[in-house]
């Protein structure tokens, strides 16, 4: 009788051990689909999603109203889906930027990049195409890069990670096509960007070690560059394929 008990009571364990991988499993696969939504506690927080993964409402084309078919949802992310053929690119991608302004700000997103992939996310942008023709001639930005296949990887200041052309960043880039987790605080003029979780640079803008900085840049014959304190975001289109998800905000005092 012991020994028919003790069968039991393993095929018992057995079972509820098969239940519980399985509920862990379904546990997984319903956390891989909670992209671009907001917790309770961000929420309570205050912060703000700007791509629910169903629509691009909130961004359209710099200096226009609208947006082109190269940008698409993909994935639960915003795509370019870049063309061979560069006058449809040039027509129907271009830089989008988002409908609301911000001033001090905390952003969240996530990116991923093609091989030998450049993009970028810039923020304080003006929006003047009768000034700027592109925005980043009006907002700092922090470079989006495949690093193991992209020739700017061997410029310092132009790594993934960087305030581009402006301060080097720790290298914490995973490869191409691996969702890294990028985080730029600006507030009162302090500057931090995270990639991965790390701290990968600090600064202060608008000072004059901020101004001189940008004297010594490629954005030196941009009047008006790194000066605006209140702007929007910018998703770059740089000829190559890159998507973004979960792309949250919370306003600062």
């Amino acid at each position: 009788m012991s020994i028919i008990f003790g069968c039991i009571l393993i095929l018992a364990c057995k079972k509820q051990t098969n239940v519980a991988t399985e509920q862990n499993t379904i546990h997984i696969k319903n956390e891989k689909l909670m992209e671009n939504v907001l917790s309770e506690v961000e929420k309570k927080e205050g912060w703000q999603l700007l791509f629910d993964g169903k629509s691009l409402d909130g961004w359209h084309k710099y200096g226009t109203d609208s947006i082109g078919k190269a940008w698409i949802i993909d994935d639960q992310s915003i795509h370019l889906n870049v063309s061979d053929k560069k006058e449809w690119q040039a027509k129907n991608g271009g830089d989008i930027i988002s409908k609301d302004e911000f001033s001090n700000f905390h952003l969240k997103l996530d990116w991923k990049i093609t091989k030998n992939g450049n993009s970028g996310i810039i923020f304080y942008v003006h929006e003047d195409s009768n000034l700027f023709k592109y925005p980043w001639m009006t907002g700092p930005e922090m470079q989006v890069l495949d690093n193991n296949g992209h020739p700017d990887a061997k410029i310092i200041k132009h790594k993934a990670g960087d305030l581009y052309d402006l301060i080097t960043s720790k290298e914490m880039v995973k490869p191409a096509y691996e969702w890294n987790h990028a985080e730029i605080i600006a507030s009162n003029g302090k500057l931090e960007f995270y990639l991965n979780d790390a701290k990968v640079l600090e600064t202060t803008m608008w000072n004059e070690e901020w101004k001189k900085m940008i004297a010594k840049s490629k954005f030196n014959e941009f009047p008006g560059f790194g000066t605006y304190k209140t702007g929007k975001l910018c998703l770059q289109d740089h000829g190559d394929k890159v998507w973004f998800r979960n792309i949250k905000i919370m306003q600062l005092k």
